[in-house]
């Protein structure tokens, strides 16, 4: 190998071994914790977000690994030198394929008598016959991809006519038509004339490292991809649904101007986490005949397709409701509505008409959970009639019930996930909890700021809807 003296400095020192085998000591603690958050890491490959963090972390561990070997390499010091002319060494047959010794090689080119010293690693890397001559630095572009070739020569010309040291990387093509990327560093070594008198090398095969960052990058195009496609979703899903939700805040004012009969308010509760739009509605709407259509609803699912079906539903349901379609009935037909869509979904929902001059309650559901209705500081929940889910079986049937109300009594009607983190039967009974409150409440906005006072910090995992009505006269 190359003369202690190089272009710009004497050889330095090796390190003591104690030092080394502290450094080697740290890395292969590292490398434990790496791989042990890397395995605690769970990835089943669907989102993207965790295939680009499993690849850093394989990334993180092929590079520990190879300073681990490194450092070893360093410590045991070179292996004694013959006094013969070096010769190629093969690479031990313990040594597994792409472990350090598989990757690293050496040369050294004599400029004066044109002679080239390979190590044996270095034609493994480039799958040359051990038998045969080492290249001369003229013939070494011969195994270099053509288009790299102009990157090696400036490589070596500068390191010979400048004594600027060689550290770059080109890809070679091995005669079994296979490319491996190669890292090569190295100095011009000076002669008694301080003119360049040699140039060693050391060259390594980085391709399964280039591959590994190659992962890299793909994962993370992907999911800044993956994430631009969310938020265009979100924001295609969010004015959707803007446009389809009543837009109204307090009390529904009848626009024939006549009694008002129902203080109403509503609010859609966002999820704690930016998660894609739910399907989710509420509604309430004027009929011709003076009554008044109340409903809440979900689709499952979420993004722009859900939010598209419910904008389906909810037209649905005004459409036939205008027509005069019972709540019981209708249900029925918007369950033969979801049945028919080229891409099947469930859904759930409560439809309910307020006839003014009776202060009668008709209601429906389908699969959801009823209407609270309180009144004198105490709350309780309808007795519910019969009803699938939306989209569960072709042909279903859906009970009705009937509910006589009276002036201040408040109708809470609600998505699931109003109540994050309790079952159907808490939910109800912290709803119900409410009561007292809703008594003392002055208006539906009044009851409906207090159901987001106590639920709406909650760590919620999806939207949810609620819709207060209250009676007036």
């Amino acid at each position: 190998m190359p003369s202690p003296v190089s272009t710009d400095r004497s050889a330095a020192q090796p390190p003591g071994r104690g030092s080394v085998e502290a450094l080697i000591s740290q890395t292969r603690r590292l490398k434990g914790d790496v791989d042990a958050v890397r395995r605690d890491t769970p990835s089943d490959g669907s989102d993207p977000e965790e295939r680009w963090q499993r690849a850093l972390y394989d990334l993180a561990l092929h590079q520990l690994d190879d300073l681990d070997a490194h450092l070893a390499q360093l410590r045991d010091g070179p292996a004694a030198e013959s006094t013969e002319a070096p010769a190629a060494r093969p690479v031990p047959a313990g040594a597994p394929h792409g472990s350090l010794l598989s990757r690293v090689g050496s040369a050294e080119w004599n400029l004066l008598t044109d002679e080239a010293t390979w190590s044996g690693e270095l034609y493994q890397i480039l799958g040359l016959d051990p038998d045969s001559p080492a290249l001369t630095l003229d013939e070494l572009p011969s195994l270099v991809l053509e288009d790299d070739r102009p990157q090696l020569t400036a490589l070596v010309t500068d390191c010979l006519v400048d004594g600027k040291p060689i550290d770059g990387e080109f890809r070679v093509v091995r005669p079994d038509g296979s490319v491996r990327a190669v890292h090569m560093m190295g100095e011009p070594v000076l002669g008694a004339d301080g003119g360049a008198a040699s140039m060693w090398a050391v060259m390594r095969d980085v391709s399964a490292l280039r591959r590994c960052r190659t992962t890299v990058h793909e994962t993370r195009d992907s999911l800044q991809r993956h994430r631009r496609q969310e938020q265009t979703e979100h924001r295609i899903a969010v004015e959707l649904q803007e446009a389809v939700l009543p837009p109204w805040r307090g009390s529904l004012r009848l626009p024939h101007q006549g009694p008002r009969t129902l203080d109403l308010a509503a609010r859609r509760l966002a999820a704690a986490h930016r998660t894609p739009l739910g399907g989710d509605w509420y509604d309430a709407l004027e009929l011709s005949d003076g009554e008044t259509l109340l409903s809440v609803g979900d689709l499952t699912g979420h993004g722009v397709a859900v939010a598209t079906g419910m904008a389906m539903l909810l037209g649905g349901v005004r459409g036939m409701a205008l027509a005069g379609s019972r709540p019981g009935e209708l249900l029925g037909m918007l369950n033969q509505l979801l049945d028919a869509t080229v891409q099947p979904a469930l859904g759930s929902a409560v439809c309910c008409r307020y006839r003014p001059d009776t202060r009668t309650l008709v209601w429906a559901r389908a699969g959801h959970p009823a209407p609270l209705l309180y009144r004198d500081g105490t709350g309780r929940l309808l007795d519910a009639p019969d009803g699938v889910l939306l989209g569960a079986t072709s042909g279903a049937v859906y009970g009705q019930a009937e509910e006589a109300l009276r002036p201040g009594d408040v109708l809470l009607l609600h998505t699931d996930g109003l109540v994050p983190g309790h079952g159907p039967g808490a939910a109800v009974d912290r709803l119900l909890g409410l009561a007292p409150r809703f008594g003392a409440a002055r208006t539906a906005q009044d009851c409906v700021r207090t159901v987001v006072e106590a639920f709406g910090g909650a760590a919620r995992e999806d939207d949810a809807c609620v819709l207060v009505a209250r009676v007036t006269a």
